[in-house]
């Protein structure tokens, strides 16, 4: 018997909730993880929800090419195929919102709704040289899983390559830490992929696929972000009626950490509304 490949094995993945509730996908941002919405997903315990790793990231495939958003966007569209799910809410976070921005314009027959986090349409090739170097600061490989807790703990917030949530962005890069064969300590995640998905993600303005959506969108920012600036973010609420926005007080770009309530509640009354 041949055996029926799996486009999902490629990818770690979690199904939660009820199979009769309402679909969500979450998409989590640049150097994520699927189970960075954990805090999330917990207020909606009586909702269908799919979490996972995208490419390049986390414990799911990393392949030597294709970062751009329309390779993300791709993937989601088998993995709901897959899965038999025809329409969905959508939540994507910085480079998650770039995909599900691309993934909605792509596919906008499976989108009910779509929430965009902290993210702009914008094109950001100063991107590229904040990332190579934000990774080029942290001395990887480590000797243990301890020297690089030690790193993170001691020497990251002095060494000024993060423009905002310092101490939060250390405990995220942290975590993306695991232990590989040979006993030392790396990422979790494709280095090279991490800086491609930059590249190919933020070349272009897609100012045109937000104007293009028909299904209700939610952008969501952080009060105090400097990846979203105030004037963008209304720039995209007034582009578009279906487009509305909400900003959320004390938080930066991790809009979902920092007020995790708050953001929960944001995208429940979004969904529940007509």
């Amino acid at each position: 018997m041949v055996r029926t490949t799996s486009y999902l094995e490629r990818f770690n993945y979690q199904l939660t909730g009820p199979d009769q509730g309402r679909k969500w996908v979450f998409l989590h941002g640049l150097m994520g993880y699927g189970s960075n919405w954990r805090k999330i997903t917990s207020q909606l315990a009586s909702e269908r929800i799919l979490t996972f790793d995208q490419r390049g990231h986390g414990r799911s495939w990393k392949p030597v090419t294709g970062y751009a958003s329309e390779d993300y966007a791709d993937d989601l569209f088998l993995i709901a195929q897959e899965l038999g799910w025809d329409k969905f809410i959508l939540v994507g976070h910085s480079m998650g919102g770039r995909n599900a921005l691309s993934f909605a314009h792509k596919y906008p027959e499976k989108v009910t709704k779509l929430v965009i986090e902290d993210i702009g349409p914008d094109p950001s090739m100063g991107a590229v040289a904040y990332y190579e170097n934000l990774l080029g600061a942290v001395p990887t490989p480590f000797p243990t899983k301890l020297a690089a807790k030690e790193f993170f703990m001691n020497e990251w917030s002095k060494l000024g390559v993060v423009h905002e949530n310092v101490l939060t962005l250390g405990q995220y890069l942290y975590s993306n830490m695991e232990d590989k064969p040979d006993g030392s300590v790396d990422w979790r995640f494709s280095k090279e992929a991490i800086l491609s998905s930059v590249k190919q993600g933020r070349a272009n303005d897609v100012w045109d696929e937000l104007h293009r959506l028909t299904m209700p969108t939610l952008v969501i920012r952080g009060e105090n972000s400097k990846e979203l600036s105030r004037d963008v973010f209304q720039r995209m609420v007034a582009s578009n009626p279906a487009v509305s926005g909400v900003e959320i007080p004390n938080a930066g770009h991790w809009v979902h950490a920092d007020q995790f309530q708050a953001f929960a509640s944001a995208i429940l009354d979004f969904s529940n509304t007509l």
